[in-house]
């Protein structure tokens, strides 16, 4: 059965947000970059920001150059002209080579997050690096990437308690996603791996590396494989 057709509602004075399920799935989220891309191709004024969530789009207008109802109306339009959730991933992606260490101190709850999927903790990092992963969003810090979406297994809850930090460049795992920290914070999720990426960069000229969309290949190394990595801590290329 076909996803409904998307819902779009008005959020405040001048954001739109178009919903394509009401949780995460590869093929909501493959509709949110793909719409956003080509709500960015069609270059509407007033149009002053997109962004996808794991599962929908929103668009913020700026009301002195456009009335949001106009653009609310272009964006059903656009929305419902096809099966976005069909649409291809959008052009101008890359593949992101981050090398991990998995375990131990550099990923202190790596066995328990593995008990919890049903696999070794061996079996989990061979599970966990042997494809790439999309960039499915970015939130909760400047630059932070949810990524997946993960096998069925790997529908682990999050702690009942919080970790009181992770370090910059942690890699956790809950609810089918990673996530590579990009600043020091508590967290529910939990932490399986240590990466040298800096996905946020605040003195670059690009501060914010990953898109949403990219995709992320974890490289499982020794942890002092990471010391001394050149900053941002991983490698890129174009995906065709």
């Amino acid at each position: 059965m076909s996803d409904p057709a998307p819902r779009i509602a008005r959020l405040g004075l001048s954001g739109l947000l178009v919903s394509f399920a009401d949780r995460l799935s590869d093929p909501a989220n493959r509709a949110a970059l793909a719409l956003r891309a080509a709500v960015e191709a069609e270059a509407w004024p007033g149009v002053v920001e997109t962004a996808p969530s794991l599962a929908s789009l929103f668009v913020r207008v700026d009301p002195e150059v456009t009335d949001p109802a106009e653009i609310e109306d272009r964006l059903r339009t656009l929305a419902t002209a096809r099966d976005w959730t069909a649409a291809p991933l959008p052009a101008g992606r890359r593949l992101w080579r981050v090398p991990c260490a998995f375990g131990g101190t550099a990923g202190p709850q790596l066995a328990e997050a593995a008990d919890l999927a049903g696999v070794s903790a061996e079996a989990a990092i061979a599970q966990l690096t042997a494809a790439p992963v999309r960039v499915l969003t970015l939130g909760f810090s400047p630059g932070q990437p949810y990524m997946g979406t993960l096998p069925e297994t790997w529908d682990i809850p999050r702690q009942t308690e919080l970790t009181r930090e992770v370090p910059v460049g942690a890699l956790v795992v809950a609810v089918r996603q990673l996530i590579i920290f990009t600043a020091p914070s508590p967290t529910g999720w939990r932490h399986i791996g240590q990466t040298g990426f800096r996905g946020f960069q605040p003195q670059s000229p690009t501060p914010i590396l990953l898109r949403a969309g990219d995709e992320v290949q974890l490289i499982p190394v020794d942890p002092g494989a990471l010391d001394g990595l050149d900053p941002p801590g991983g490698t890129s290329e174009a995906l065709p």
